[in-house]
Formats: C-alpha cells, sequence, structure tokens
C-alpha cells in the first residue's frame, strides 16, 4: 500500500504502526513524520508519533507529543481527542511479553489510575494489567504526614496488578506522576516475576 500511494497518510501511519509492534522506533518515526507532514492536524498522527518517539528513545521529542496531545483533548474543536480519556504512550518488551503503556488525560476511576500498563503474550492476548494509582484516601493520610512534599505537588502512589480475577499490590512509593520512573519500576516488578500469570498457559 505504501509503495503504491507514498504521499499518503493513512498508508504511512499503517507502515508505522507495523514498524512499532516490531519494536523498529526509528523506523516507525521516519513513516509518522511524513504522515504528519501530509497531514498536520490528523489526530492519529500524534497518537502514533509518541509511541514512535517512545521506542526510538528520544524523550524530548516524545514529551512535546505527550503535551500536543493534552492540549487537543482541552479543545473543544479536536472531537477525536476529546472523546479520548487517554493514549496509548509506549510499547516495550520484557522477557516474552509485550507491554503497552496508556497514559490518562486525568486520574480516572475510584481509585484514580494515572498509567496503565496491559502486559500481553505473543499472540497479543492481554494477561495482566499493572496500574500506577493515587487514591484519595492514602494520599489525604500521605500529605498531613508530608506537608512540605505535597504542597511542592509530590504524591503517595500504589502499584496493583490484576488480572483474571486476581488482584496483586506491589506496594507504595511517594514523588511525582514521572513516567520513566514509573516505567523502571514496573519493568523490575515483571522481571523479578518468576510464576505464570493467572490464566497463562
Amino acid at each position: 500500500m505504501l509503495r503504491a500511494n507514498p504521499n499518503d497518510a493513512a498508508a504511512n501511519l499503517l507502515a508505522a504502526s507495523a514498524a512499532l509492534d516490531l519494536y523498529k522506533g526509528e523506523l516507525a518515526v521516519e513513516y509518522a513524520e511524513k504522515a504528519q507532514q501530509l497531514d498536520p492536524q490528523n489526530w492519529k498522527v500524534h497518537t502514533t508519533l509518541v509511541v514512535a518517539y517512545a521506542e526510538a528513545d528520544d524523550k524530548a521529542k516524545r514529551d512535546a507529543e505527550r503535551a500536543t496531545l493534552r492540549k487537543l483533548h482541552d479543545d473543544p474543536h479536536a472531537s477525536d481527542a476529546t472523546q479520548t480519556s487517554g493514549f496509548l504512550l509506549d510499547m516495550f518488551p520484557v522477557k516474552q511479553y509485550r507491554v503497552e503503556a496508556v497514559e490518562y488525560f486525568h486520574p480516572v476511576g475510584q481509585f484514580h489510575i494515572y498509567y496503565r500498563f496491559v502486559v500481553r503474550n505473543a499472540a497479543g492476548k492481554p494477561l495482566w494489567s499493572i496500574d500506577a494509582e493515587s487514591n484519595d484516601f492514602d494520599e489525604a493520610s500521605w500529605a498531613k504526614a508530608h506537608p512540605d512534599r505535597a504542597a511542592a505537588g509530590e504524591r503517595q502512589f500504589q502499584l496493583t496488578g490484576q488480572g483474571n480475577g486476581v488482584e496483586n499490590d506491589y506496594g507504595m512509593f511517594s514523588g511525582t506522576a514521572d513516567y520513566d520512573s514509573i516505567r523502571a519500576r514496573v519493568i523490575a516488578i515483571l522481571q523479578a516475576q518468576t510464576k505464570p500469570f493467572p490464566g497463562e498457559g
């Protein structure tokens, strides 16, 4: 399709998505940036670019795209963006799994989830998810005990896992909702796991 339509934005986006699935971030950037040149107002271009930059380990451009997506989400004229609660931020392998990281524009759910890491097997089946959340109850007691840090914008967070009717608490940490540090915690959890996920096999 791309060879027949090299200047078609949709074709370049499809090529970028295929490269992302193979963890070829730099190639995905090439196709996604071409799509951006062809259709700069396309919401899907930005949602593809942010993952491409993440896979290519270009954090500056990744974060610039995150900021663009947030602006679009707040723009009442950007209908595609306003109808979503979050976006796929990153995809990366850990052992035999593929992990998809979702960032929410605003914390979602009763426990205020900031990020969700979906763990899939080689066939793409979701096996488990790990949420970075900060609920009001824990946050209130933490803020009372650490008023200076709370005033500086830090919070109490918890990492929780769930899948196939099973839940797991991976513990708490305090700080900011920094994606890279939370990603590192999730990778460490998955690297340390020795048992299959519930229902895996």
